[in-house]
């Protein structure tokens, strides 16, 4: 900030004011981490299950008062509607259940992620990585429903692989995809499991075991339906492109 107080581009009583709220901000219900952005590369990311949507409304204002994109996860329509009703730019995934607003601050561009499922009902939480990956500044390539019962759907793309710097592969039922991908390439593949699947895939258990018992190498895995974990997880890796040593 103290670069663009003296190149003028931010006022010294703005300046002043955004330090007023130095290092949080108190709502009473929560607590707003307004420089998470300097220790992590991106402002806090609101997780809105859990939350009324009063609640989600007042920790977005802060956020976005603070000159700060925000990205809310896990937002329903009624939030969003809400949160549109103030920041008429909120654009919202409604697959991936991602709410974002915008603010104009320059997110330098880092690098190229492939976001791929097993099947279609995998997609809300692909599509959470997905946008998850591009809010924070990566180019982003979706493969949807490519899963093992047909391998030649994904061999029929083994040029989008060849492109990315990191790939999430997102999967439910047994979550044979990751370790196939795995073996096709030598970029980082961050593995998701998912709750969907019949009665034997405990809520997304099986596919979360198989992913880890991998033998591929090169394979990490997130939690659970976390696709947001997956797409930030892919941004820190990419941040090191171009990263002189």
């Amino acid at each position: 900030m103290l670069e663009e107080v003296q190149s003028g581009r931010v006022p010294v009583g703005e300046a002043l004011e955004r330090l007023r709220t130095f290092p949080y901000e108190s709502l009473g219900f929560a607590r707003v981490d307004n420089h998470r952005a300097l220790r992590k590369g991106f402002p806090e990311v609101v997780f809105c299950q859990g939350k009324t949507v009063e609640q989600v409304v007042g920790v977005v204002r802060a956020l976005a008062g603070s000159g700060q994109t925000v990205l809310a996860t896990r937002a329903g329509r009624p939030v969003y509607e809400a949160v549109r009703s103030e920041f008429a730019n909120a654009e919202y995934s409604e697959p991936g259940r991602a709410l974002v607003v915008r603010n104009g601050e320059t997110i330098l561009p880092k690098g190229n992620v492939l976001v791929m499922t097993a099947g279609t009902a995998d997609l809300p939480v692909a599509e959470e990585a997905a946008v998850t990956a591009e809010v924070m500044g990566n180019k982003v390539e979706r493969l949807y429903d490519v899963g093992v019962a047909g391998i030649h759907r994904l061999l029929d793309h083994l040029d989008a692989l060849r492109r990315a710097h990191v790939v999430i592969v997102v999967a439910g039922m047994e979550g044979a995809l990751p370790g196939v991908v795995g073996g096709l390439t030598d970029r980082p593949v961050i593995a998701v499991p998912t709750s969907v699947g019949y009665g034997a895939s405990f809520g997304g258990l099986a596919a979360l075991l198989g992913m880890l018992n991998s033998c591929a190498s090169g394979v990490g895995v997130v939690n659970i339906d976390n696709g947001f974990g997956a797409g930030a997880l892919a941004s820190a890796i990419t941040s090191l492109i171009g990263e002189k040593g």
